[in-house]
């Protein structure tokens, strides 16, 4: 198993990135099947928990949605969405969210609302859900998105949820927001961690076969690059034959 999608290169890393991690809210459709696969991998102690109030998740097949009944069956806690988020969520007990976005800016701030203006948008998006509060309370938060100029943006149409806000260092802090902020963003040709200075994104790992000029055309804003910048680790044979075999048979969010 050589060959791998772009789909399958973002679940797999996304996945690898929850090593060591414990418990995870996991998010539906590619951050699914990524913290399904790290359960079955790298970290094979890792709570999942889903937004409808489900804790400690066993789901024996992939599940469709955050309200799927597999999500329920030998799952450790059951609860209301209410206490999910109070007991757990703003409690400070999620080590890290998946989160995505129509848009990402510089700084990991997302919009997940309209695009266009407010009031006129030219699209209305979902809204935030529970983002918002993710985004706020998770110690800290791993975003993934296809790389497009459309979703990496110099300026968000709406702030959904705060990244690092303007990028001034102990913004977060100042407004009394408590998790660390973004941390990783994974995409379909790159992956990027953010500068513990400027709080800004950078590129640090690059799918293999893909160039740094490749990606800078793919982002609104000149992006920073590490000095020691090398190509991240294709899937192995195993991650692949886990989401094709037993996590997207169907390849429903892995083609």
């Amino acid at each position: 198993m050589t060959d791998y999608t772009p789909s399958e290169f973002m679940i797999a890393s996304s996945s690898r990135a929850l090593a060591g991690e414990r418990i995870v809210f996991v998010g539906v459709g590619l951050p699914n099947i990524a913290c399904n696969l790290a359960k079955r991998t790298v970290s094979p102690e890792l709570e999942l928990v889903y937004e409808s109030g489900v804790f400690g998740a066993r789901p024996e097949r992939l599940p469709l949605s955050i309200g799927d009944p597999t999500l329920v069956s030998g799952a450790k806690s059951v609860c209301s969405s209410a206490d999910l988020f109070s007991l757990y969520l703003q409690a400070g007990r999620i080590e890290v969210a998946f989160l995505g976005a129509a848009q990402i800016d510089r700084f990991g701030n997302l919009n997940t609302t309209v695009i266009g203006d407010y009031n006129k948008p030219k699209v209305r998006l979902p809204g935030s859900g529970g983002a918002c509060e993710i985004a706020i309370h998770a110690q800290k938060i791993f975003m993934i998105a296809r790389l497009t100029k459309r979703t990496f943006v110099e300026k968000l149409d709406f702030c959904t949820s705060p990244g690092y806000l303007s990028g001034r260092k102990g913004e977060r802090a100042e407004l009394g927001i408590p998790g660390s902020g973004p941390q990783l963003v994974v995409t379909d040709m790159a992956i990027f961690g953010f500068d513990p200075e400027s709080n800004e994104m950078v590129l640090n790992f690059l799918r293999p076969g893909v160039s740094v000029e490749e990606v800078r055309d793919k982002i609104s804003w000149p992006i920073k690059v590490a000095r020691n910048i090398q190509d991240s680790d294709p899937p192995t044979a195993e991650e692949l034959r886990l989401i094709r075999e037993e996590l997207d048979p169907d390849r429903i969010y892995s083609k």
